[in-house]
């Protein structure tokens, strides 16, 4: 389907300018643009160039995907023509996110920078989100408990690597390993990598080279989709227990060195 009459005239609209304006930019007259969005005419490569050079979105994407569900020009471009897109609404105006399904998350790494992968997943209303493009990951295995296999990681695009909080969570997705949820340290200036690291300790902290990292997600929030049993609830309680035991020991080691180094 050919969305690029209605593509124009929303993104124009979301910019600001007139038919007239958007003319003047482009060199061409403001009847041609009229034409254009109202598909009457087909656009000439020429335009359909300059069109894509003026909202900095390629030019397939301008006629094969559906943008007028974007309700702000918060696009993100992420180097070689790629667009991440920015928030879509519903018919309430309310915000959505896109959920990778538990069943294909293993297609993700082949379709994430897909518009049509990423327009055919599934959509749902989370209203408490903070700022920014949210999209959910299902998680597998047991490597970050308490998060159980089959939960969902709502996390937040992260546009620059250098916004890595150091002990965070994050989903990422890199060419090697596909979609992986770790905690997150920061290793750019002294090896160029990332370490990640499991929650679960029976699994080992890998490094990761930056630039095999292909997206980074923050967690914002989780979706935990089987219910705890009793003694899943006293173990997570014995090993908080024993967290926060460890947490409290090394500060008493502190004080006692600093009392040690002043005797």
């Amino acid at each position: 389907m050919n969305f690029f009459p209605t593509n124009i005239r929303h993104l124009r609209q979301l910019k600001g300018v007139s038919q007239e304006l958007l003319a003047d930019e482009l060199g061409v007259s403001r009847s041609m643009i009229a034409s254009k969005e109202e598909g009457r005419s087909e656009p000439k490569i020429e335009l359909l160039i300059a069109l894509s050079d003026y909202f900095k979105i390629p030019m397939d994407i301008l006629i094969r995907k559906d943008l007028t569900r974007a309700k702000d020009f918060s696009f993100i471009e992420l180097g070689n023509q790629r667009v991440l897109f920015p928030i879509t609404v519903n018919a309430q105006n309310e915000d959505l996110i896109e959920v990778v399904p538990v069943k294909t998350s293993a297609g993700y790494l082949a379709g994430y920078d897909d518009p049509e992968y990423i327009e055919q997943l599934d959509k749902i209303k989370l209203p408490f989100l903070p700022t920014g493009k949210h999209r959910a990951f299902p998680i597998k295995g047991d490597s970050m408990l308490p998060m159980k296999d089959g939960s969902f990681i709502v996390g937040r695009f992260v546009e620059d690597i250098q916004e890595i909080k150091n002990g965070n969570t994050y989903v990422l997705l890199t060419k090697d390993d596909g979609m992986v949820y770790k905690r997150v340290y920061d290793q750019l200036e002294s090896k160029g990598s990332l370490l990640l690291v499991s929650d679960n300790k029976e699994y080992q902290p890998y490094e990761i080279e930056a630039n095999s990292i292909l997206e980074i997600w923050e967690f914002t929030c989780a979706i935990q989709t089987q219910e705890y049993n009793q003694e899943e609830l006293k173990i997570s309680s014995i090993l908080n227990m024993f967290n926060n035991l460890g947490i409290e020991l090394k500060s008493l080691k502190k004080i006692s060195d600093g009392y040690s180094s002043q005797s």
